[in-house]
């Protein structure tokens, strides 16, 4: 059985993209992505929205002969997992080994995670919130970067209470800080 973890770079504040939309200041540097790298090798399936998912399908088709070890590294790891995009819009996909759902069916994804060999990953705030109601989150890990942006695009529900256990913090030179909890107490509507 796999375990379900909402995963999100955020301003200290608590938002993915600021008010103009703009997420240019949480790009993770070498030692940051080298960290992520490690994390996503446990992921087995990246459960996506549509944004999200347009976003990071540039790993697809990235020259990358030219960049660091360690974007050719994120590049295969992220290739070599399944993708599911909860979309209504998205005609079609762009990458291998992706899928798209048209709507958002918490026992689909009961299923994923029940006949999962390896961890699933839930990216995007909208996608996140839905898998939150519906008590699917099993743990959190946030890279807080550090950045105050004033607003925009909230990382967590704002009408929701999620108890949460710390089970591991790392602090990085860059001023990134990760931290992971492990839910202990599902969702309440507020």
């Amino acid at each position: 059985m796999g375990r379900l973890t909402y995963s999100a770079i955020t301003s200290l504040d608590g938002y993915v993209a600021d008010a103009h939309g703009n997420f240019d200041w949480c790009e993770p540097d070498e030692e940051v992505h080298t960290f992520i790298n490690e994390l996503g090798r446990d992921v087995g399936t990246y459960l996506y929205g549509r944004r999200l998912y347009e976003v990071m399908a540039a790993w697809e088709t990235l020259d990358l002969q030219d960049q660091p070890p360690h974007l050719k590294d994120f590049a295969q790891v992220w290739r070599s997992a399944d993708k599911v995009v909860f979309s209504k819009t998205l005609e079609n996909v762009s990458t291998e080994r992706t899928l798209i759902e048209r709507d958002f069916n918490p026992q689909l994804v009961r299923e994923m995670k029940a006949s999962a060999e390896r961890d699933l990953t839930v990216g995007g705030p909208e996608l996140a919130a839905h898998t939150f109601r519906a008590e699917l989150v099993d743990e959190c890990s946030f890279f807080l970067a550090p950045v105050v942006v004033g607003g925009g695009k909230r990382a967590l529900p704002t009408d929701l209470r999620v108890d949460l256990e710390l089970i591991n913090e790392r602090r990085f030179k860059s001023g990134f800080v990760y931290l992971s909890y492990r839910v202990r107490d599902r969702g309440h509507a507020l």
